[in-house]
């Protein structure tokens, strides 16, 4: 047992990973950057180190930094969270050079899930199914157009490195392919220092549904559902939903069992997102992440399980606690991401918190590190907390998390709080009737 783990993250997911520490007995340490010395998973652990200046590059990304907390402290693994180093394979590498426990997968399996090409040849030779496209990057204009002639237009593509939407142009006839592959490729240059960019079919109105899968690092492994997140804004995520709204018993049965088996083929250890367009019944593999995913809490809510808990029980070598047969859906969870943005542009807003007042009652989880009279600073995602609920079925989730917003108090900065109580008088909301491209369209028609 470890009696002591380092959170290399900072608010509501380092929270979440101490509360899971303490919970299970084991000491936590948290690391911050000077603009993060008073917040709360910096009061809430049992030690803390300051590891830089406030830009992220000098802090909460600076291996040599967190190598140092965790020896200075005796802290024997790290626990990542999502974002910052959580998917960075030469991290992993150097803690297990350390002897220090990366909470999460081995650095081959980031490395391979972490360029979306390889991560796609590899889903394929699993079983999973995949959407058409190129067999790897697409060196010029002449190829990519070979390769849409082959597929079909619309056409859309991407960035192999890429990430949050950014690489990524949709090209729906030949005449709009040169500018969208030039223009794709400069992005990816710019962003991620690699032009590498891979084609597939572009689905009409797809809705993102992504398998969580776990596994012991074994040969077993299970999947626990699926989730909804379709409601996206620029490819980010801002309402997610567990179970789906159209996935039945025997398609999440049959899916999840093959994503179950993918990671089982390759002794994957921990938790795991594949992400999947979903479209006609039909699964197209998008990307597979290979951390903890901002939208786990539903996934917990349905099925009552500590994914964190879980996680850090892998990586200390115990068997998972559950089997397959041990795992069943329960009720209908959704979860809405509150960002410290100002409407309708969702222009970072940082800032004091006046007063804050989180929403109780049963079924009602805030994740979330604010406190009256906190800062939010400016350096970092604007991500201030996670609303989740949880009903009997969808129909008492949406009622409850309705009156879980109008409960919320974030006052002294503009949130997305608003965007929220809006969608939910929607009517496609209500059934449920939405795809990838919904917000965007509702977005631009009431909020343009």
């Amino acid at each position: 047992m470890f009696d002591k783990i380092l959170v290399a993250n900072r608010g509501e997911i380092a929270l979440r990973v101490i509360r899971a520490c303490r919970e299970m007995g084991i000491r936590s340490v948290a690391v911050h950057s000077t603009a993060d010395a008073d917040a709360m998973h910096v009061r809430m652990a049992d030690e803390s180190v300051c590891i830089g200046p406030p830009p992220s590059t000098n802090s909460y990304l600076s291996v040599p930094a967190i190598v140092s907390a965790c020896e200075i402290t005796g802290a024997q693994a790290i626990h990542p969270g999502y974002g910052f180093l959580s998917e960075n394979a030469n991290f992993v590498q150097v803690l297990e050079d350390h002897e220090i426990t990366f909470i999460g997968p081995t650095a081959e399996h980031i490395r391979i899930m972490g360029d979306k090409i390889t991560a796609k040849d590899t889903m394929k030779k699993l079983g999973v199914p995949c959407v058409p496209g190129s067999d790897g990057g697409v060196p010029d204009v002449a190829a990519a157009k070979k390769v849409a002639a082959e597929i079909g237009y619309p056409v859309i593509i991407k960035a192999t490195a890429g990430g949050g939407g950014r690489g990524m142009k949709v090209a729906r006839d030949e005449e709009g392919l040169e500018i969208a592959f030039r223009t794709a490729r400069s992005e990816a240059k710019a962003a991620f220092g690699n032009d590498e960019v891979y084609i597939e079919k572009y689905l009409q109105k797809p809705r993102h549904i992504e398998i969580q899968v776990f596994g012991d690092g074994k040969g077993n492994a299970v999947h626990l559902g699926e989730r909804d997140c379709s409601l996206q804004r620029r490819h980010q995520k801002v309402f997610e939903e567990a179970p789906g709204p159209v996935i039945d018993s025997a398609t999440r049965s049959r899916i999840g069992k093959i994503c179950a088996d993918a990671v089982a083929q390759i002794n994957y250890a921990g938790a795991g997102t594949i992400e999947f367009l979903f479209e006609d019944g039909e699964f197209y593999f998008i990307e597979m992440n290979t951390r903890l995913q901002v939208e786990h809490p539903v996934t917990e809510a349905i099925f009552g399980v500590d994914l964190v808990r879980e996680q850090i029980r892998v990586a200390e070598g115990y068997p998972m606690s559950f089997t397959q047969e041990d795992l069943r859906v329960n009720g209908h969870a959704i979860e809405v991401r509150i960002n410290a943005e100002k409407l309708p542009n969702f222009s970072p807003c940082p800032g004091r918190i006046t007063q804050y007042h989180a929403p109780g009652g049963l079924g009602v989880r805030m994740d979330s590190a604010l406190y009256d009279g906190y800062r939010i600073p400016p350096y970092y995602d604007s991500l201030i907390g996670k609303l989740i609920v949880h009903g009997r079925d969808r129909a008492e989730a949406l009622a409850r998390l309705k009156r879980a917003l109008s409960e919320l108090i974030v006052d002294g900065v503009d949130t997305t709080v608003p965007l929220f109580h809006a969608l939910l008088n929607e009517p496609d909301i209500q059934t449920g009737n939405y795809s990838i491209h919904w917000l965007e369209k509702w977005l631009a028609e009431n909020m343009g």
